[in-house]
């Protein structure tokens, strides 16, 4: 019997996955028996998930958990309910579900329900020889509390391929509401929170306490059987007359119809049914596998100089032919290795050259690249080599390389060249005999479709818009660019919106609808920036012009980033005008300063965190929290939470602006490789409070690509 994909334990993890396992879960594993290495803790892995969207039997959660990094989308049918959940598995043993569900007839006056909600959960203990795995979770800890629930569960795998897993737990509150076996002090609030998006601290593991417990048995590799005794009663529903149960067993099915596309079928409470479509994307698995990249030139050695000393003499340098045929050979050969050469240094010992990255997605592959050419065509008495990238028109970390080192470590793991190098924060000096290959003025333009989604307006969950999006950037002189972006729509929904806003603030956001013209081009942005180097440790922005789709104004940005460090510091200024809804070109009365000091910290291993503190665009103070995980391949999954001086109340529905953002590369879809990436928010309610203005080309995200540990975090893909 052969074992089931996604049921076994992992017998050795991936490097990149042993590592967060190293920092994450320390104190939290469990101490096997002195020399019993049969009884090491090990994860309990599922493909499995319940129908709230969450790893689990049918309707109750287990202790199992996805693979790390997990993305799963589920959608469910349930007892006429209809729920959307996007599950992540942040790490090992750390799970995030955000779910949307709706719910016809719930409300007093016979109109549909629409509940937004976030659950957690964790794995506090991982299973060994005799001992289940075991997890915390809490279910709608952030929402109106319809679904507000909290449990702790083991689940125990039997037998030598884990086919048969076994589960039982507790649970509080909606988990709860049937097969009640005891009561925790304290009485449960069970009142809705009408504005939602508050924590419900007061209810966690209070009120009645019931029992649940089911069975999964794996028939074979794509067929699953389940089984389970569900608390889940539906008192709410049933009292509202839109729901009706006759008993807690819950039966039925998991079926892989492809690869990461499961379809659940379930017989529930003795009288009803539902039906769950998930699939699962995992950012470490591209569909196009390693991807299409042509081979890079091979490096070429130098030959020694006692047995080639000609090869070796310094004459060149002062051939003036000879270095501008130089220049041009080198040109050429990095744009055929999608590296642009902006600029470059020819001396008798050593080089710099100024590069703009226009293909590879991580700096150190273009640093690789750029490498090899040099290793080819440079002549032999030049050993030391500078490779300084060039972003937002500006020189950034200067990473200086022997060609000795080059030639020893071509065919080392990257980190071996890195570890040799020096690293240093003057690459924005520019040296007197700098030759710009690349001259002013410079024009950069594409043309590419573009995808924009709506997420969760009451009337339509989902609405889109898809159309063309026409960019160009000139670039006067080193650091100043004009930018901007035209979009036409050519179909979708957007123009569909109906909704008034209601809010009691500036209606910096919710007045979005306003803005869209199915029919007439966009324009999305048309700024100015001026892009600097105040020191060697400090990048500086200021942007004038129509800035977003809403406003206009001056935007300035100071950021302090050391090139070796995983802490930098920012401050950002902005006066802006609220832009008209038809004309592209005039204000509205509304003006506004805006600003935020920022701090950002990589806490290694692809995760980082940010705070940024100030005045937002309706004139609120406050913070933004944001904790995002960026995976080696550049997908990106983010979530945030933004809270300000506006009361609850008067922010609305959801209460304060929260939101989970991911970004997939496209070379990740094609295999191709390009810079490209599709970004998508998905905000539970595009409110006012919190809201922050949408300057393009902030420094921190372009500035940390070429820094010493992002160079370092993707060492390997140096030599590809």
């Amino acid at each position: 019997m052969t074992s089931r994909p996604g049921r076994r334990r992992p017998v050795a993890a991936s490097a990149a996955s042993g590592a967060v396992r190293g920092v994450a879960l320390a104190g939290a594993t469990v101490a096997g028996f002195s020399g019993a290495s049969a009884l090491r803790a090990d994860p309990l892995i599922t493909n499995s998930y319940n129908l709230f969207g969450t790893p689990g039997l049918i309707e109750m959660p287990t202790a199992e958990m996805s693979r790390d990094g997990d993305v799963s989308g589920n959608f469910s049918y349930v007892l006429d309910q209809s729920r959307t959940t996007l599950t992540f598995q942040v790490f090992p043993r750390l799970t995030g579900s955000f779910r949307y569900s709706r719910i016809p007839g719930y409300e007093f006056n016979g109109e549909d329900r629409y509940d937004r909600s976030f659950d957690l959960r964790y794995q506090v203990l991982e299973e060994t020889t005799w001992l289940p795995a075991v997890a915390i979770g809490l279910q709608d800890f952030i929402g109106t509390g319809l679904y507000s629930g909290e449990y702790i569960v083991g689940t125990k795998s039997l037998g030598q391929f884990d086919d048969v897993r076994v589960t039982a737990g507790l649970g509080w509150g909606r988990l709860a509401t049937a097969g009640v076996i005891a009561g925790t002090q304290g009485a449960r609030v069970s009142e809705f929170v009408e504005t939602g998006g508050t924590a419900n601290f007061d209810q966690f593991f209070t009120g009645p306490v019931s029992a649940f417990g089911g069975v999964s048995w794996a028939l074979s590799d794509k067929l699953t059987l389940k089984a389970e005794y569900s608390t889940d009663g539906y008192t709410l529903e049933q009292d509202r007359g839109v729901a009706d149960t006759d008993g807690p067993w819950n039966f039925g099915l998991d079926y892989e119809v492809a690869p990461g596309l499961r379809f659940g079928a379930y017989s529930l409470h003795g009288s009803q049914f539902g039906i769950l479509l998930n699939f699962v994307l995992n950012p470490n698995e591209p569909p196009a596998g390693a991807g299409f990249e042509p081979a890079p030139v091979p490096i070429q050695a130098r030959p020694r100089r006692d047995s080639d000393p000609l090869a070796w003499s310094e004459d060149w340098i002062v051939n003036q032919p000879t270095r501008t045929g130089l220049n041009e050979t080198i040109r050429t050969a990095l744009e055929a290795e999608g590296v642009r050469l902006d600029g470059i240094v020819l001396r008798a010992n050593s080089a710099e050259v100024r590069i703009r990255n226009d293909r590879w997605r991580a700096e150190a592959q273009a640093h690789g690249r750029t490498l090899r050419v040099l290793a080819r065509f440079l002549p032999a008495s030049v050993e030391r080599i500078t490779v300084v990238p060039v972003v937002n028109s500006v020189p950034v970390a200067a990473v200086t390389y022997n060609r000795s080192d080059i030639e020893r470590l071509g065919n080392a793991p990257g980190r071996a060249i890195l570890d040799a190098a020096e690293f240093s924060g003057g690459g924005g000096r520019r040296p007197d005999d700098l030759v710009q290959v690349d001259p002013h003025p410079k024009l950069t333009y594409g043309v590419a479709p573009y995808l924009e989604i709506s997420l969760f307006d009451p009337d339509d969950p989902l609405r889109y818009n898809v159309g063309v999006s026409f960019t160009g950037a000139l670039e006067f002189a080193p650091g100043l660019v004009v930018s901007g972006e035209v979009r036409q729509p050519l179909f979708g929904t957007f123009d569909e919106i109906s909704r008034p806003s209601n809010s009691e603030l500036p209606r910096v956001r919710s007045n979005f609808r306003l803005y869209i013209d199915d029919n007439a081009p966009d324009l999305n942005n048309l700024q100015v920036a001026w892009y600097a180097r105040p020191g060697d440790q400090f990048y500086s922005r200021i942007s004038a012009g129509m800035l977003e789709r809403m406003f206009g104004g001056v935007s300035a940005e100071l950021l302090w980033k050391p090139i070796d460090s995983r802490i930098a510091l920012g401050a950002e200024i902005n006066y802006v005008q609220q832009r008209e809804f038809d004309d592209p070109f005039a204000f509205q009365d509304y003006d506004v300063w805006t600003g935020h000091a920022s701090i950002y910290y990589d806490l290694e291993n692809g995760y980082f965190g940010q705070i940024d503190a100030g005045r937002y665009l309706a004139g609120d103070y406050g913070a933004t929290f944001t904790a995002a995980r960026v995976f080696d391949n550049g997908w990106r999954v983010s979530a945030y939470a933004t809270f300000t001086n506006v009361p609850f109340e008067e922010f609305g529905e959801g209460s304060f602006d929260k939101g989970i953002r991911v970004t997939v590369p496209v070379d990740w879809l094609t295999g191709q490789p390009t810079r490209r990436t599709y970004t998508t928010l998905l905000q539970p309610l595009t409110r006012d409070g919190g809201a922050r203005l949408n300057v393009p080309d902030r420094l921190y995200d372009r500035v940390r690509l070429s820094d010493q540990p992002a160079l370092e975090d993707r060492a390997g893909r140096f030599w590809r």
